[in-house]
């Protein structure tokens, strides 16, 4: 269940009242008489099954509320109640599939900020990455992958694109365009200082790792495996099983790859630096593509359910067309 608290214009108050108590997947509804000052108006609660929360926010929209007043979401862990089973019943699909696309925005809006952080993340990842690289070392390159913030914009550049975003796209572009240039100097300087203190190993190449040697050296799998992420980093973005990004994280080697490429630059093995940013630039664009098509699968989906809602009674019990 999603729970709604929407501050709402005393003269919208009873047409949005009427609409969520109209409405089959709604429950729980709570009206607070003047009870909002900052905007002004009446205070609603409600509880809504979250196969349908998408589209009854749309139907709010509708009326204009969140240019008065304000709608949040939020999600209901536990819900014990007979009411709110029967709300759940009466919305088509299962709750762990369903997209609430209000979530998915503020997600990828909040990961393609350029922050301080986020810079902080992508320099110790790929400097991490580096070091994987120098020692050819599996564990350290999974811990990379796991530390890296990538995702994030890879994710929001492909909502952009579905949404039509131009400022999400931006954001993102930014912050892909800053944060990797940015984390392979930083690492190609700590990859020379290792090298003049002599902690580096004297040369890299296909026969000093053969574990991680993978990362410069793109393939057929490379392509599988970095169209199957961005479908399941997508899915997990979009529904409520957000545990399986972390094997999302692990089985792209976007990080990797820029800390590789800064390790060949100060080895001086251009041949290594072209394969890993192969590699990078491959897994990037396929995430992207993959992204993509699969929110615009889901997008379409969810159009569907919006224009089978049109001519439910409780758009008509709130004075909507």
């Amino acid at each position: 269940m999603i729970h709604l608290r929407i501050v709402v214009p005393a003269d919208l108050a009873k047409r949005t009242l009427d609409m969520l108590c109209a409405a089959d997947a709604v429950s729980s509804v709570i009206h607070l008489h003047a009870a909002a000052h900052k905007p002004s108006g009446d205070v609603l609660l409600a509880d809504v099954a979250r196969e349908d929360a998408s589209v009854i926010v749309a139907a709010l929209k509708e009326l204009g509320i969140h240019e008065r007043g304000s709608i949040a979401l939020e999600e209901v862990d536990t819900a014990i109640s007979r009411v709110a089973a029967d709300a759940e019943k009466a919305a088509a699909g299962l709750p762990s599939d369903a997209v609430v696309w209000e979530e998915v925005e503020s997600r990828t809006s909040e990961e393609t900020e350029l922050s301080g952080s986020f810079l902080g993340f992508m320099v110790i990842a790929t400097m991490i990455a580096a070091v994987g690289v120098m020692t050819d070392s599996p564990i350290l390159i999974i811990g990379a992958m796991v530390v890296g913030p990538e995702f994030g914009p890879v994710a929001g550049l492909a909502v952009a694109i579905v949404q039509r975003r131009r400022d999400l796209a931006r954001r993102s572009l930014i912050a892909l365009a800053v944060g990797f240039p940015l984390a392979m100097t930083l690492t190609l300087l700590g990859t020379l200082l290792l090298r003049a203190t002599g902690i580096a190993p004297d040369q890299i190449g296909e026969t000093s790792r053969p574990l991680t040697q993978f990362i410069s050296h793109p393939d057929a799998f490379s392509v599988i495996v970095a169209a199957l992420a961005g479908i399941a980093g997508i899915l997990s973005l979009t529904s409520s099983k957000s545990g399986a990004l972390i094997g999302v994280l692990i089985s792209v080697t976007t990080i990797p790859a820029a800390g590789n490429a800064a390790v060949a630059v100060g080895y001086g093995n251009w041949s290594e630096w072209l394969g890993a940013v192969e590699q990078l630039v491959l897994n990037l664009a396929l995430l992207v593509l993959a992204g993509v098509t699969t929110l615009a699968v889901q997008r379409r989906l969810y159009v569907s359910r919006r224009r089978r809602h049109e001519g439910d009674h409780y758009r008509r019990a709130g004075g909507l067309a």
